[in-house]
């Protein structure tokens, strides 16, 4: 295993400790003012990379090659709330399609979000830019893919199919298919020919191939499940898609482990329609489909067989089959988790929590490369930093985002593609590609000196994380991260913070995470040390990260409530602590964190002194109308309602007595924002002591950098005031 270290010079470590010891704290603005990076995807041809750049609400796309400076090839200027999604590359690898802007979402939100309060008619559109930095609006629609000779995109408008000439704007976008039901995932076949699409029809789904030439339209192997992720066979004449048995209930999903009828995998001919089954999951573990983070959930690799996800472990992994073949053979076997996979037909990149040397690593993304021969997995990069998001280029080589506890993602390149095992030693505070020059060494970071960049985080001053396990109170081992000040001594007694994340299904890390919520929250972590908190990060049962069974937790949320039982956990441990002073333990989080958060307070404000909720369900009871209802006779839907409500913070709002901050968007389409509205009324009329701040027109995630630093201000002063200066 090559080793690679890092080596400062010292003169630039003199100035860092001169500079740290003559500037102010940093602010909350300057802790969330790094570039968020994602969304890193490999152009077909040219070696050339896209991703998607944040710098304080000024959203980009920009694009870099080996030797090539990194340059914005988008040019907006403001915080406007105009987000950018599904970036995907024309076969030359000369254009960039995009999604601008965040359009309705369902049937109770009927316009695009626009927290900004626009003038003009704001709606989610398709973007082509050149890699020269020419932009052309192509019109409303969302989920672009170029045709394979890449004069036509096809896109997605209000459910239909849609197609514009992607050089002459004076043809406009004309409807492509005519047909029922709601279109998503586009997927053109490799020979041009065709474009397959799942349409989907309430409570079944179909494969949809539409042929270009004779404008014909034939649903392959249609049936009464719901089929999706429609994958080409390399010769465009077979198409492979998964199966689900139609749901019974939205919201037993959020609990099973298994269903009765098991997901499965056909392949249909996209001529004739015709298809059979070619595999099945077995009963029990991994019947219900569990999808990975990836934009295909089928891989059709080169040498005919098919890669895909299945939970027959407990854990999520990767499986090949070749067609005819009746079992898949296990890849990626282990206790850990792959995501973010990707291929050029000869092999699958990946990344994962998989523990080699380290157990920490369960809470890190390294990479791995596996092939569908016999051989195991290969380590592409290893040490305390993070890796993910892997993009293949055209000559072999893999790109992917890097990140440590003091460093959040950017892209960097693998120059000599995989064969190199990278390890960085050391807890370094920037990735171990930042050691090399671009060009040189196994890696390099991509036109380092063209990256967005902000001086203003002094991520110099974060801390490292350190991971620790402790127990609930049914004993379930509870992963965390523990950040504390630099200078506190053995013995200071420090005002505390536990941090739940949203979700559930998330898992905070050992540094920044790839989410930029979370990215987000890791910053005003680091913050709350800065300030002199001791801060304890939450993974609570239900999140992703350690499995089915931790996911799929008994009697979770609105079915019970257990991850109380981690809370309980969490301050059993921190009073044992000896920095931790027992009357300033407080608590916040977002969205499921919210949630968690008013649990606490609920339940025990004798140990909460104080909290922050940010768009949090406060009755379980209020959300349960929000998902399909069960088909099943036998359920008893008031019964239901009865264990969510007693699951919920209102339930045991009598009890409340800590302070606490409410915050919430009203344009909220994740959480209802009667969530807030109804536990404020509750609480003021118990005497509570409620602050609040709404953001009108502004959703779930926020969308105005602006308003992320404000709440974050907020809830800085609020701790500060209510459990930092409490008496």
């Amino acid at each position: 295993m090559m080793r690679l270290h890092r080596l400062l010079a010292l003169s630039l470590s003199l100035a860092c400790v001169a500079n740290a010891q003559t500037q102010q704290p940093f602010s909350v603005a300057d802790a969330l003012s790094a570039p968020f990076m994602n969304q890193l995807t490999a152009a077909p041809a040219k070696n050339r990379v896209a991703w998607f750049v944040d710098q304080e609400g000024i959203r980009n796309v920009w694009v870099a090659a080996p030797g090539e400076k990194a340059h914005a090839i988008t040019h907006y200027k403001e915080d406007d709330g105009q987000d950018i999604d599904n970036i995907t590359w024309s076969p030359d690898g000369e254009r960039v399609a995009y999604t601008r802007g965040i359009g309705p979402e369902g049937s109770e939100h009927p316009t695009a979000a626009n927290p900004a309060h626009l003038q003009e008619d704001v709606k989610a559109r398709v973007e082509i830019a050149t890699v020269t930095g020419e932009v052309r609006v192509v019109g409303e629609g969302h989920s672009a893919a170029f045709s394979a000779d890449g004069k036509r995109i096809f896109f997605l408008r209000s459910g239909k199919i849609f197609a514009a000439d992607v050089v002459d704007a004076t043809k406009q976008p004309e409807q492509l298919v005519i047909a029922k039901g709601t279109a998503t995932a586009l997927r053109p076949s490799p020979d041009g020919s065709k474009l397959a699409f799942v349409s989907r029809r309430s409570d079944h789904s179909f494969i949809g191939v539409f042929t270009f030439a004779s404008k014909t339209l034939t649903y392959v192997d249609p049936g009464t499940g719901l089929d999706h992720d429609p994958a080409w066979s390399n010769d465009s004449k077979r198409i492979a898609f998964v199966r689900e048995s139609p749901w019974i209930s939205e919201l037993d999903l959020r609990w099973m482990r298994a269903v009765p009828v098991p997901w499965s995998i056909r392949i249909a001919d996209a001529a004739t329609g015709e298809g059979t089954e070619a595999w099945h999951a077995d009963k029990g573990n991994g019947s219900l489909f569990h999808e990975m983070v990836a934009k295909n959930q089928l891989l059709w690799m080169a040498d005919g067989r098919i890669v895909f996800p299945w939970e027959k472990t407990g854990w999520l992994h990767l499986y090949s089959l070749m067609p005819g073949e009746k079992s898949g053979k296990l890849l990626t076997p282990g206790d850990f988790e792959v995501d973010n996979v990707v291929t050029d037909g000869e092999r699958v990149v990946y990344s994962s929590n998989q523990v080699t040397n380290d157990p920490a690593d369960i809470d890190r993304r390294h990479l791995w490369s596996v092939s569908t021969a016999a051989s195991p997995p290969s380590a592409i990069t290893s040490g305390p930093q993070l890796e993910t998001n892997p993009a293949l280029l055209a000559d072999g080589s893999v790109a992917f985002m890097a990140a440590s506890w003091g460093q959040a993602f950017f892209p960097v390149l693998s120059v000599r593609g995989l064969e190199n095992i990278i390890s960085c030693s050391g807890p370094g505070r920037r990735p171990c590609p930042q050691m090399a020059p671009p060009g040189r060494g196994p890696l390099a970071s991509l036109a380092v000196e063209g990256l967005p960049s902000s001086s203003r985080p002094r991520y110099d001053e974060f801390v490292v994380p350190q991971m620790i396990v402790f127990p609930a109170t049914d004993g379930l081992p509870i992963h965390g991260q523990l950040f504390l000040p630099k200078n506190a001594g053995p013995g200071t007694k420090l005002p505390t913070i536990v941090f739940f994340h949203g979700g559930s299904r998330r898992q905070m890390l050992l540094g920044f995470n790839p989410m930029q919520y979370y990215a987000q929250t890791y910053e005003l972590n680091q913050y709350f040390v800065s300030r002199g908190y001791a801060v304890l990060s939450v993974n609570y049962r239900s999140g992703t990260g350690y499995g089915m069974e931790f996911r799929q937790a008994p009697h979770y949320g609105a079915f019970g409530g257990t991850e109380y039982l981690d809370i309980e956990g969490a301050v059993k441990w921190l009073k044992a602590q000896p920095n931790v002073d027992t009357k300033r333990i407080g608590a916040w989080g977002g969205s499921y964190g919210g949630y968690l958060t008013a649990l606490a307070l609920a339940r025990d404000s004798a140990d909460f002194a104080a909290g922050v909720d940010l768009h949090g369900v406060h009755d379980w009871s209020y959300e349960l109308d929000l998902w399909k209802p069960t088909d099943d006779p036998d359920h008893n839907t008031a019964a239901a309602a009865a264990v969510a409500f007693k699951a919920s913070p209102m339930a045991d709002v009598s009890k409340w007595k800590s302070p606490v901050l409410l915050m919430q968007g009203d344009d909220d389409r994740n959480v209802l924002f009667g969530q807030t509205v109804r536990l404020a009324a509750a609480l003021r009329a118990n005497g509570v002591d409620v602050e609040e701040k709404v953001f009108p027109d502004e959703v779930h995630d926020f969308l105005l950098h602006g308003n992320w630093v404000k709440a974050y201000e907020l809830a800085a002063d609020f701790f500060d005031r209510k459990l930092k200066n409490r008496p």
